[in-house]
């Protein structure tokens, strides 16, 4: 093991022992995570029409611009990685918006001590914080890659950013992008990641093994923007922004076979997740 490496797992069980979400008394163990919501920024006020297929045009509705922190005995994964580069938040104007980076940093845990992490799709506002943690290995689906952006960091479609496209061909450079080949892989011990959402062109979701309130070990879906809302999930309305809002709909129903209990289906972006688990609060919602 480099000595990069033995730091890194240093730094990794001393931001384990300072997180909050984590008691000392309960630590998790090989496979098994802690899984947070964490709360960086939000949109008070946008187009409900625009998450949720054939919503009142009238309807507004806030956003939670969120990162999941999923952290475990040897690794500390984060699920998506924020936006932090300046035009976005000048264009967006978010509330209550903090660097993920250092939002995670006021709660124990470190840059430096995160080692992997899950990129559901290529939006700006979970790719852009990426280059963020500089140890980190991402994990991204192949054709997600493929088919936005090469080596060279060109844009062969709109919707990524420019700078993001760049920053994932140096991060492809430095050897820290792992390609996931397709659907139900287990890209680690106890945790999964699931295509079909049709966000983008190859958006994923993951499954995650945690230890919940109760002691019981279940399993946690992180849908990101393939459920933006529990409104999706509830009364099984598609997102607006899909590709194909049959195979959306499709996720949301293997959502429902995937976790333990349906309370454990986490939306992207919905505000209510801070409400239906309230601890430890000020921004951070432990999900068990």
């Amino acid at each position: 093991m480099t000595t990069v490496r033995v730091l890194a797992a240093l730094v990794a069980a001393t931001s384990l022992a300072q997180f909050d979400c984590v008691p000392r008394t309960n630590r998790p163990q090989a496979g098994v995570y802690q899984v947070s919501a964490v709360r960086f920024a939000t949109e008070p006020s946008y187009p409900t029409r625009f998450l949720v297929a054939g919503a009142d045009s009238t309807r507004r509705s806030p956003l939670a611009f969120t990162i999941w922190l999923i952290q475990g005995s040897d690794r500390v994964v984060l699920m998506d990685a924020g936006f932090y580069r300046q035009k976005f938040i000048d264009r967006w104007k978010p509330e209550n918006y903090g660097r993920p980076s250092e939002v995670l940093a006021a709660n124990g845990v470190m840059p430096e001590s995160v080692t992997d992490i899950v990129i559901s799709h290529i939006h700006w506002d979970h790719l852009d914080g990426a280059d963020l943690f500089p140890l980190a290995r991402i994990w991204l689906q192949r054709a997600e890659y493929e088919h936005y952006t090469n080596d060279s960091g060109a844009v062969l479609d709109r919707a990524i950013d420019p700078d993001d496209a760049k920053m994932l061909a140096s991060l492809r450079a430095a050897g820290r992008v792992r390609l996931v080949d397709g659907d139900s892989v287990t890209i680690m011990p106890g945790i999964t990641v699931f295509t079909g959402g049709k966000h983008t062109f190859a958006s994923q979701y993951a499954t995650v093994q945690s230890r919940l309130a109760d002691g019981r070990i279940g399993t946690i879906v992180l849908a990101s923007d393939n459920a933006y809302l529990y409104e999706n999930l509830e009364q099984h309305r598609p997102i607006t922004q899909s590709l194909d809002t049959l195979s959306n709909l499709r996720a949301q129903e293997r959502m429902r076979r995937l976790a333990s209990n349906t309370r454990l289906i986490v939306p992207g972006h919905d505000v209510e997740v801070f409400v239906r688990f309230p601890k430890p609060g000020n921004g951070v919602a432990r999900i068990e």
